[in-house]
């Protein structure tokens, strides 16, 4: 069977505050899942009750186990029915369960074999557990296949058109671009110098008191892992001070941090934040960032579910590839290399 993602990897199925009290349910590769805190912690079941078929993510949750909305079948954390009122269930066959884990504010959730799920391959990131920066983001789900969303952060060169208000400008595109790859780990490096500020640079210089109508040296440096996260380390510096390599002082810098999770072979869910490294305590600076990342991703949004129509309807169409692409086309390489190994190993266990 075709398939157009990594099953054996750690995908973020939700943030943490979105499952309190009740259940949710959440489709990620094909995968129809509710996602519940249990006596335990979280977990993770198929949104399918035994019983009739009902969604379990439309129960709730009573001392720890899932009851379902339709007729009251109890089931645990591993997918085992419990009880139902005047019934005997325990001989009903267990649903799937899958492994899950609670990190840096985030549901990760195991797509593949569940006794295959290594914690230890979990990203470990810096800023999540480092009062010196802080963090804000969101989560946008978006009908496009989730390989177009890789393509589309590891390409900035679209900034100066889609984002022109905000954080394009013509340097981007005028400026040489560099593309390696170490692994799996594929990077996009861009460095613009005697520049001026966009608006959404200008808007964190000005949050830091550094004047932001003087000339910047600006980076950006997109880096691609797996089974579908890019983070760009970006930000800009007084000119003349090292760019990249300047001083705390000088500069303004962030990661823009993205978890793309596919839903389905054309759609997906979009974990969008900055994680920034000045005015870590200043609410207010996460809230107008949190919100011009909004703006920003919003653009990419409309593009790129517009840009899912077109290839839907002209799956004949050979696409063209240049040099800005190179960094999505070595994502993609990595990816389909990932897929085949899965693939064949199945076939050779079965």
């Amino acid at each position: 069977m075709t398939t157009t993602f990594i099953r054996n990897a750690w995908y973020v199925a939700a943030r943490s505050e979105e499952i309190a009290d009740k259940p949710l349910g959440r489709t990620i590769c094909n995968e129809k899942i509710v996602l519940f805190r249990s006596k335990d912690g979280i977990a993770a079941v198929e949104d399918f009750c035994p019983h009739r078929g009902a969604p379990l993510s439309l129960g709730f949750v009573r001392d720890g186990s899932l009851v379902c909305g339709y007729h009251g079948l109890e089931v645990d954390c591993e997918g085992k029915p419990q009880s139902m009122p005047m019934q005997r269930v325990q001989g009903f066959p267990c649903i799937r369960s899958y492994a899950v884990v609670e990190r840096y504010g985030f549901i990760w959730f195991w797509a593949g074999d569940k006794e295959k799920a290594d914690e230890t391959l979990l990203p470990y990131l810096e800023w999540a557990e480092s009062e010196e920066w802080a963090y804000g983001g969101g989560l946008f789900h978006i009908k496009a296949d989730y390989r177009l969303m890789i393509d589309n952060l590891m390409d900035l060169t679209h900034e100066t058109y889609v984002h022109a208000s905000s954080i394009g400008q013509k340097e981007i595109d005028e400026t040489p671009l560099k593309t390696t790859v170490n692994g799996d780990v594929v990077t996009l490096e861009r460095n613009m110098e005697n520049v001026y500020a966009p608006p959404f640079w200008q808007t964190c210089m000005r949050s830091k008191g550094l004047d932001e109508h003087q000339l910047v040296d600006r980076w950006q440096r997109c880096h691609f892992h797996l089974p579908s996260n890019v983070h760009i380390e970006v930000g800009v510096a007084e000119a003349g001070h090292g760019g990249y390599q300047a001083p705390e002082q000088h500069k303004v810098s962030s990661i823009v941090v993205d978890f793309i999770t596919p839903e389905t072979d054309t759609s997906h869910w979009y974990f969008w934040g900055m994680a920034r490294h000045f005015n870590a305590d200043d609410e207010e600076t996460t809230r107008l960032i949190r919100e011009g990342q909004g703006k920003i991703f919003s653009e990419d949004l409309e593009m790129l579910e517009r840009q899912q129509q077109n290839l839907t309807e002209h799956p004949e169409r050979r696409l063209l590839m240049l040099n800005i692409d190179s960094g999505g086309v070595q994502a993609r390489k990595i990816i389909d290399k990932k897929i085949q190994a899965e693939q064949q190993a199945a076939g050779g266990a079965s």
